[in-house]
């Protein structure tokens, strides 16, 4: 492990990190039109399989049975709309987008990405999708309640939708064909078992968004795992300093706090700095990945992270939805597709960082 400390860890992003694709597709895939669907033919088998057996693998998967949506006629996909709750710039959310601008070039399909950190504004942008008649729909739902009346108008349009990251739990209920993510409670409860096992005795959780469900569930499993001497800390990602001046308050008011979890890279940077300014003995963990994460763990300021391969959750619902319209297939039977949770740490990121500067981990 690499005794330099992190760099730019305030960022949350880093330029290789942002806006960019995956580099080490075939580039014989834009050349023609035909190309593309050739090679989208070869892999449609390779995803499906991998698809299914991460559906079939995924422990504590929703098995609420699929609803029967499949109402249309057989036929070409050639739009699909990508509608999250990503805040701009944040480099988790650049990744999805890179997963699904990627599948949208393998399969001959143009994608829109979007995204809004408001739900009111996000449900705007999937009404916008709807009145475009697009030809597929992919869509976060970090906040079901706010999200179901604008889904239920697109699945009402004909149009096939895929959730994705977060609501899967209400996937099946607003009819989409299928959910692509990982379960957010059991993620939480391995996140807080490797903190138990590093001999951690009180965890500070940090949610960063309110009103975000998966960020709950998050904590929830994340105190599970860790056995209970657990508190939880209500930030917001967009603002930083003040995130940053509310973490290192609690780690001075409570001594006894020896690990941090966060929930996002970007709230991770600025738990680092704030368990420094309080002079906390807490190690720092977080979910998701980006650069500076990377950095972090190679200079030993943070101790693991939570990877959800969110490449796939861009990648995987745009192979979906081409199945679907083209022969009406739908994967999982009812479960969410398990993308996650991976875990890198000092033993993995060296080999993982290569990945993370082109922007599909």
């Amino acid at each position: 492990m690499s005794s330099r400390p992190a760099r730019n860890l305030r960022s949350g992003s880093s330029p290789t990190s942002r806006g960019r694709t995956a580099r080490s597709l075939p580039e014989a895939r834009t050349t023609t039109t035909a190309a593309a669907r050739v090679f989208a033919a070869r892999i449609a088998p390779w995803f499906v399989l991998a698809v299914i057996l991460a559906a079939c693998s995924g422990p504590g998967a929703d098995t609420t049975p699929m609803p029967a949506t499949a109402t249309a006629t057989a036929a070409p996909l050639r739009s699909v709309a990508v509608v999250t709750h990503g805040s701009p710039g944040d480099a988790f959310w650049n990744v999805v987008k890179n997963g699904a601008e990627a599948a949208g070039r393998d399969l001959d399909v143009q994608v829109d990405y979007n995204s809004s950190g408001d739900p009111g504004e996000q449900s705007h942008l999937v009404d916008n999708a709807v009145a475009r008649h697009v030809d597929g729909l992919v869509v976060s739902m970090a906040n079901p309640q706010a999200l179901r009346p604008a889904v239920a108008r697109a699945v009402a349009a004909g149009i096939p939708v895929v959730t994705i990251n977060s609501g899967a739990a209400d996937s099946a209920a607003v009819g989409a064909i299928g959910h692509v993510g990982q379960s957010e409670r059991q993620a939480g409860t391995a996140a807080g078992k490797r903190l138990r096992e590093a001999g951690k005795a009180k965890m500070l959780c940090v949610i960063h968004e309110a009103g975000n469900i998966g960020a709950n569930e998050r904590c929830a499993g994340a105190i599970d795992g860790f056995g209970g001497n657990a508190t939880t800390l209500q930030v917001d990602i967009n603002n930083p300093t003040d995130a940053q001046s509310r973490i290192k308050g609690a780690l001075e008011a409570d001594r006894s706090i020896d690990a941090v979890l966060t929930l996002n890279s970007q709230i991770a940077a600025r738990a680092v700095d704030g368990a420094r300014e309080a002079h906390a003995r807490a190690a720092v963990a977080t979910f998701d990945l980006n650069s500076d994460v990377v950095e972090a763990i190679r200079s030993g300021a943070l101790l693991f992270a939570v990877d959800q391969q969110q490449y796939e959750q861009g990648y995987l619902p745009v192979v979906m939805l081409q199945l679907y319209r083209r022969n009406l297939d739908t994967v999982g039977g009812g479960m969410p597709v398990q993308t996650g949770p991976a875990f890198v740490d000092a033993s993995d990121v060296d080999a993982i960082a290569p990945l993370v500067a082109q922007g599909t981990r």
